[in-house]
């Protein structure tokens, strides 16, 4: 019995050593606890400072440490699928190595697992203390957006870090789409999950990775690829505007007829002009979207390109 705890890894270089410390304790406890052995893998999604090279230092001391590095930065789903195919464990755990995951939580984990007899134990922060105000409004707005439109439900406040049983992963594994959102693919696969709940807790070095861009477009990938509710919008608000401008069209008939007056007023008119359009923009932008996932998943693109492994390593021939 194995278990492969997974990293991924973008410029991380401030919070790597602290994290080992604290990884290291843990891991060897549930090692000694349940009888297992282990495997660290780390992934390193293109990074610009020094984490590869520590990387390689982990593995040169410590073979357990294995580590893939993408040829350049293709993102933290990549990066998960990436370490999750790795993976060889009837156990396996993903865990972000800036310490807001806490590895003590790892313990928790898996002594529900055993007790509840569940395929994953996953946890969910209950605060976001710590967050801009801005940002943990719009993270809150998200999820009761995808609670509404989608039948994928994902828990407020839920994290990619979990402990899940070989069963799961190969599930997860059968979904191989390019546009990924793990969160969803988490939910979608089924399987029975327990919450573990922690509170919100500060990086211990380094910088989020995550702007308001990246989150505003990792959002939209949630909402595109979990629900096609928003093409079900843009057909109903095409058709109100429709019902609205045949009413228009009769009462500008029918005031015709009755008074004889002409029609006037150019800036109502344009009004309803610029308002018209841009509706019909806002619907061809959410087909756009849609079809724009459809041809990158069509061109069948691989989902990262690996520049080195840890087999690569020099210093092991």
């Amino acid at each position: 019995m194995k278990l492969s705890v997974i990293i991924p890894c973008f410029n991380e270089e401030d919070v790597l050593y602290d994290f080992r410390k604290e990884l290291e304790v843990v891991v060897e406890e549930i090692k000694e606890k349940y009888s297992l052995d282990a495997e660290y893998i780390f992934v390193d999604d293109g990074s610009s400072d020094k984490t590869l090279e520590i990387l390689r230092e982990y593995h040169n001391s410590n073979k357990e440490y294995k580590y893939i590095s993408f040829s350049r930065n293709f993102g933290k789903e990549a990066a998960m699928y990436a370490g999750l195919k790795a993976s060889k464990g009837d156990y396996v755990v993903i865990i972000d190595a800036d310490l807001q995951d806490p590895p003590k939580l790892m313990l928790d984990m898996m002594a529900i697992m055993e007790k509840e007899n569940v395929n994953c134990v996953a946890a969910k922060r209950t605060t976001r203390s710590g967050e801009p105000v801005l940002r943990s409004f719009f993270a809150r707005c998200f999820y009761k957006i995808m609670d509404k439109l989608s039948d994928t439900k994902i828990a407020d406040g839920a994290r990619d870090y979990r402990l899940m049983r070989r069963k799961m992963v190969d599930g997860i594994l059968e979904m191989s789409e390019v546009n990924r959102f793990s969160k969803g693919i988490f939910s979608w696969v089924g399987y029975s999950t327990k919450w573990i709940e922690y509170e919100n807790i500060k990086r211990k070095g380094g910088k989020t990775k995550w702007s308001f861009k990246n989150l505003w477009r990792y959002a939209i990938d949630g909402i595109i690829g979990y629900t096609t509710s928003p093409l079900l919008f843009a057909s109903g608000l095409g058709l109100c505007m429709f019902v609205l401008s045949v009413i228009g069209i009769l009462f500008v008939v029918i005031r015709k007829l009755m008074y004889g007056d002409p029609t006037s007023g150019w800036a109502s008119t344009v009004c309803i002009i610029l308002f018209v359009s841009g509706v019909q923009l806002l619907c061809i932008g959410i087909i756009g979207e849609y079809i724009a996932k459809t041809y990158i998943e069509v061109k069948k693109r691989p989902i990262y390109l690996i520049e080195e492994t840890d087999e690569d390593n020099k210093e092991d021939k």
